[in-house]
């Protein structure tokens, strides 16, 4: 793969620093659009809020990191096939997103349009490394189960990602530290010349974090959400590139998110559930309800940072096996999740 060059630290720092100012205006012009056009989310039995609240404001980290990309890309700053990847295939999804805020798109086209962006996305790779770092094989039986296992992967990343934007601040918050935690991956475990890419999408996130903190002032939508849940499944994958080993540090960053959404999505699964609905039943969902939105989104960092980061470093850099690092990622938050009713309804939760 095309690797570029590693970030000259002054060109990048302030190329955050301009991404994240943007991405700050735009969400306050985005929330003024959304409050004009009527685009309000209105609390019902599902919502995890009380007053209407303008939605769509992730549009602004897409503009604003696409913006952002471009200009590393101009500067050698990320390989080419990252930034069409996440421009190109990652614009698709945002769109697909972005219609359904304005309205409503089909479950159907969407997943539609999900399934085309993680093809247009593995078609980019240079070559395929699978989920479990191995290498490009000649077998054509075992090249499209590894295609097919990478396609799935990112569309249930993306979706993922859509299920766990349910309270103020934790999309974004949990963007910021995994991106963040990814960028030192890459830095300390041989792959500088991917770290600008999440570095620059923290920063595009955190200007709209400040809107949507708690109490948040405008929501995320699907734009954001669907646009986030696909960066950070493609960023791994080029990770797997450079070490497995990188690869499975980025699965131990987002693992409070996967353990919450695949836990409920379980549960639900096995109770029967229509589990393309609404509902309000992650673990994240029954702590807010107890704690508040602001506690659980503290906890969500805290749990990163003091957690999930060390132990991703550890395994990158390969002190301690992936299997390990995983396990112990892992292990407790299922059982966190499992404690908190992750998957069961609130009539359920509280008897």
């Amino acid at each position: 793969m095309e690797i570029a060059l590693p970030p000259n630290p002054a060109q990048c720092c302030g190329l955050a620093l301009a991404v994240a100012a943007l991405s700050l205006a735009l969400t306050a012009l985005l929330r003024r659009y959304a409050l004009w056009r009527r685009l309000l989310d209105i609390p019902n039995a599902r919502s995890s809020h009380t007053a209407p609240t303008p939605r769509g404001g992730g549009a602004a980290i897409v503009a604003s990191f696409f913006a952002a990309l471009a200009a590393a890309s101009h500067m050698d700053m990320l390989p080419p096939a990252l930034v069409w990847t996440l421009m190109g295939a990652g614009g698709l999804v945002a769109l697909a997103g972005l219609i359904d805020d304005h309205g409503h798109l089909a479950a159907r086209w969407r997943l539609l349009a999900h399934f085309i962006a993680a093809a247009a996305c593995l078609y980019a790779l240079p070559e395929h490394p699978g989920l479990f770092g191995a290498a490009h094989s000649s077998s054509g039986g075992f090249l499209a189960l590894l295609v097919c296992g990478e396609a799935l992967y990112l569309v249930w990343m993306l979706n993922l990602y859509n299920f766990m934007d349910g309270i103020d601040g934790i999309a974004g918050t949990e963007a910021i530290c995994a991106s963040l935690g990814g960028a030192l991956l890459f830095l300390s475990g041989g792959a500088p010349g991917l770290a600008a890419a999440p570095l620059l999408l923290a920063a595009a996130v955190a200007g709209f974090l400040y809107w949507n903190w708690p109490p948040a002032r405008i929501f995320m939508g699907d734009a954001g959400s669907g646009f986030l849940g696909f960066a950070l499944g493609v960023l791994p994958l080029y990770a797997a590139l450079q070490a497995p080993a990188l690869f499975w540090g980025w699965m131990i960053l987002l693992a409070v998110f996967i353990c919450d959404a695949s836990l409920t999505l379980a549960r639900r699964a096995l109770a029967r559930a229509r589990i393309h609905e609404a509902h309000r039943s992650h673990a994240y969902q029954h702590a807010a309800r107890r704690w508040g939105h602001r506690s659980v989104t503290l906890a969500v960092a805290a749990i990163n940072l003091f957690w999930l980061l060390p132990l991703a470093l550890l395994t990158a850099l390969g002190h301690i096996l992936p299997a390990i690092g995983v396990a112990a990622a892992y292990a407790p938050l299922f059982a966190l999740a499992w404690a908190l009713d992750a998957g069961r309804d609130e009539r359920e939760s509280s008897a």
